[in-house]
């Protein structure tokens, strides 16, 4: 029987009890980072022949030379034939949907005159060029591959560099005909440390990128965390989270199945859910125990489950929705009769499922928006990947005779005012005669 936590909102040490269970330590750790920081050292300066000497030591191979290194567009084609029909058209129709919801986000460039003729806009640019680091191997996830790419193309980004490690020369068909359902441009068989850095800093073999995402294992994280400045970053995520709201209305065993969707994850993985109903957590929790032993990851489930979990009564849904925005979710389903009654309650979350039917299993796949989402409560500050991370933004300035007489008295004054005299006669020069 799984020993799931079990609070009551109205508890004297229900906060406190929350808290701890909230709490994830994210701090990276010291023996990674260094080990990290010697492989982003090494690739930096020997480039090429450190890419190809760490991947032959971690991904048992023996590649010659950085061409070694690259796949090309017919390997890509060679996958997605190869794909069973029905695996094809899921790839299909999900990469579909996803660049349908994402061709909605695009920004606009703009522009207006003011009354003394000065001409101020933004002038929307995409980044030039991405990489995208893809898990390999036997953990090897497609739908992460639809959801990096296609944004970044619907965005304009000129070159899609994709890198993913084939452990033993282990090839994923489903990651490679992703990547050709999604365009990637390049693709190399690197992983770890070494990609990101040769992303980064770039080597004779593969080009530097502006920005890097993508998921990866710690050592993707540190390196992430490392070469951010030089490169942009999506993020630097947590352990996956799910929060469900209910009312105790839909059925105990779509609710159990929701919260094993997430802990299948890992063991740090968390799963919560709120609701007012004492009996119907009692059902969750039989339900819980009646499908644990059907799942092939129920040991993972187990783990995170007894560790993260947790089952919350709540005074009313008002008082759920306030918990909701205290924890600040990656996933959030609200199982509720009229969830649309509710949603304008929620703050902060990555991503709000609404209504009973809309498990979150779903948006991981192909109901469209993206499923890289903020971990950790991180969603109090950000957004999900989407389009925008793969475009920039510049300010657009022109200045007519008479505004620079106008713009320049004010700015000369704050500049005096700053003690930047370089600055206020910069401005001066324009309207003043010397």
């Amino acid at each position: 029987m799984i020993q799931i936590k079990r609070f009551n909102s109205i508890d004297p040490d229900f906060n406190s009890n929350l808290e701890q269970l909230l709490a994830f330590e994210n701090a990276q750790d010291d023996a990674v980072d260094l080990t990290v920081a010697k492989i982003l050292a090494d690739i930096r300066k020997r480039k090429d022949a450190a890419l190809i000497e760490y991947t032959n030591r971690f991904d048992r191979l023996s590649i010659a030379s950085g061409a070694d290194l690259e796949l090309t567009q017919h390997h890509l084609q060679q996958s997605l034939k190869a794909l069973p029909s029905i695996q094809r058209t899921a790839l299909e129709q999900a990469a579909e949907r996803i660049q349908s919801y994402h061709e909605k986000q695009q920004l606009s460039s703009w522009q207006y005159t003011d009354s003394d003729g000065t001409l101020l806009g933004q002038k929307i640019t995409p980044l030039d060029r991405v990489g995208l680091y893809v898990p390999g191997g036997k953990a090897s996830y497609p739908s992460s591959v639809l959801m990096n790419a296609i944004p970044a193309k619907v965005a304009g980004v000129k070159e899609l560099i994709m890198v993913v490690p084939t452990p033993g020369g282990e090839r994923n068909d489903m990651v490679l005909a992703a990547a050709a359902i999604s365009k990637v441009d390049r693709i190399f068989t690197i992983g770890g440390a070494q990609a990101v850095g040769a992303l980064a800093y770039g080597t004779e073999t593969i080009p530097q990128v502006d920005k890097i995402v993508g998921p990866g294992n710690s050592y993707v994280a540190a390196a992430k965390r490392r070469v951010f400045g030089i490169v942009g970053i999506d993020m630097v995520a947590g352990p996956s989270e799910i929060l469900v709201i209910c009312d105790g209305k839909t059925d105990p065993d779509w609710i159990a199945m929701d919260l094993f969707s997430q802990a299948e994850h890992d063991e740090l993985a968390q799963a919560i859910l709120l609701s007012p109903d004492a009996g119907f957590l009692d059902q969750v929790i039989h339900s819980i125990n009646r499908l644990i032993s059907e799942m092939p990851r129920k040991d993972i489930i187990r783990t995170s489950l007894e560790n993260r979990g947790a089952l919350i009564q709540v005074q009313d849904l008002d008082e759920a929705c306030a918990i909701a925005n205290n924890i600040a979710p990656e996933h959030l389903e609200l199982s509720l009769a009229q969830p649309e009654n509710w949603v304008n309650k929620i703050r902060h979350a990555g991503a709000i499922f609404l209504g009973r039917y809309a498990c979150e299993a779903l948006g991981d796949y192909c109901a469209g928006p993206n499923h890289v989402l903020p971990t950790s409560r991180t969603a109090r500050f950000s957004s999900p990947l989407g389009v925008y991370d793969f475009q920039k933004r510049s300010s657009l300035i022109q200045v007519s005779r008479q505004g620079a007489a106008k713009l320049g008295e004010i700015a000369s004054i704050l500049a005096y005012g700053e003690g930047l005299q370089a600055h206020a006669l910069s401005a001066e020069y324009r309207y003043k005669n010397r």
